[in-house]
């Protein structure tokens, strides 16, 4: 979902055209309504989930998105689409499928906007957002619901939510391949050890669940940063409840298949990591696990990727080639766990002859990620404006 209006959430102007429900009964009801309407689609068991869809102007991407939570083996009470003021049609693509459709007055100006919109209407005990342009593996919120190692989310009242593991649904650019290689690599490597710490540095926000009591406690989706998934889980950090990552929980999203795409995707994800330090700096140098990832994304990012772009240059020129060797030393770190997954999903081919791509996406995050500092962090010039790309 994109957005270009800073407007905030919760003002008394923005009214859904379709009224709440008040409680169980009434979502039981429409469910039963939903099953006439598509007859051919399996018979629901109740998760006491709803599910919301913020959507922008994802004519393209939404009835996907619809029917690939139809087809889950664990079916949610209700799914609701905050059409956010779309202009392409996308709310009426929404309702032909069956599903509900709730409409500000007026766009809400962000991501975390829509979502609390739709959070007002939420009934039931859990509610599990998906980015407009995400569809599901068939079992995906049978997983998710299961938070891993330690059970059933309904058994474990510390945990806040779950995350699940993201492979990008297209890989043909070399953006595409890129971010797959990327994907591989964090949610082989860098998310089970987070998991373990049940410390994820973000529940992302394509596709997650969250006890609905929580995100209320919590007041919702942040919309102080343009990072609200990554600000909602420091927020469960800060307010002591965990967060759980669940591998076999598979999503895929539309990732940037061209670069005008990606800079606004890259140029909103970096902003929003350092707005959320600036943020919240006193949660992380409380919390020895988060302040360790933390310091290590700060490094690798600022140190890290200064010495990649300037030092190795510079050695280069001033002493030797050889030092060029220095672009391709991690080259093993990376394609072992890559390969290994890759294997797992039948995906070797397409692994290996994505692995260039990686290096120039690795170049592309570097230069993202040291303006952001610069304008965050040094100048304090924070960015307001929500853009997705589509």
């Amino acid at each position: 979902m994109s957005s270009s209006s800073s407007t905030e959430t919760g003002q008394s102007s923005a009214v859904a055209l379709e009224e709440p429900p008040t409680d169980q009964a009434v979502i039981t009801t429409r469910a039963v309504a939903e099953r006439e309407a598509f007859p051919t689609q399996k018979p629901r068991t109740t998760a006491g989930l709803t599910v919301l869809i913020p959507a922008y102007n994802e004519a393209k991407f939404i009835a996907d998105t619809i029917r690939s939570i139809r087809e889950q083996t664990l079916q949610p009470d209700e799914i609701i689409v905050i059409d956010d003021r779309s202009s392409d049609g996308t709310g009426d693509i929404a309702r032909s499928m069956g599903v509900r459709v709730l409409r500000p007055e007026s766009n809400s100006g962000s991501k975390a906007g829509a979502l609390n919109f739709g959070l007002k209407s939420v009934v039931t005990p859990y509610t599990l957002a998906i980015d407009a342009d995400t569809s599901l593996a068939p079992d995906a919120i049978e997983r998710l619901m299961k938070a891993a190692n330690t059970g059933d989310l309904e058994q474990d009242d510390h945990i806040a939510g779950a995350c699940g593991y993201v492979i990008p649904r297209h890989v043909n650019t070399i953006w595409e391949r890129g971010r797959y290689i990327e994907y591989l690599f964090a949610f082989t490597i860098y998310k089970p050890i987070q998991d373990y710490y049940e410390r994820p540095l973000i529940a992302s926000g394509c596709f997650s669940v969250y006890r609905t009591d929580v995100l209320r406690r919590l007041g919702g989706w942040p919309h102080r940063t343009l990072a609200e998934d990554m600000d909602l889980t420091w927020n469960c950090y800060d307010a002591g409840y965990r967060i759980r990552f669940v591998p076999e929980a598979v999503c895929y999203p539309i990732e940037p298949h061209n670069f005008d795409f990606l800079r606004k995707q890259l140029r909103r994800w970096s902003r929003g990591f350092y707005q959320c330090v600036r943020v919240h700096w006193k949660t992380v140098l409380k919390t020895p696990y988060l302040r360790l990832i933390v310091a290590v994304g700060l490094w690798d990012s600022t140190v890290a990727t200064l010495a990649f772009f300037v030092l190795l240059p510079l050695l280069c020129v001033l002493i030797s080639p050889l030092f060029l060797l220095g672009y391709f030393i991690d080259l093993p770190a990376v394609l072992v766990p890559v390969m290994i997954k890759a294997h797992q999903r039948g995906e070797k081919l397409k692994a290996l002859s994505s692995i260039p791509a990686f290096y120039v996406m690795r170049v592309v995050n570097g230069v993202f990620v040291l303006s952001a500092f610069w304008h965050e962090i040094i100048m304090r010039n924070r960015l307001k404006t929500f853009e997705k790309g589509h």
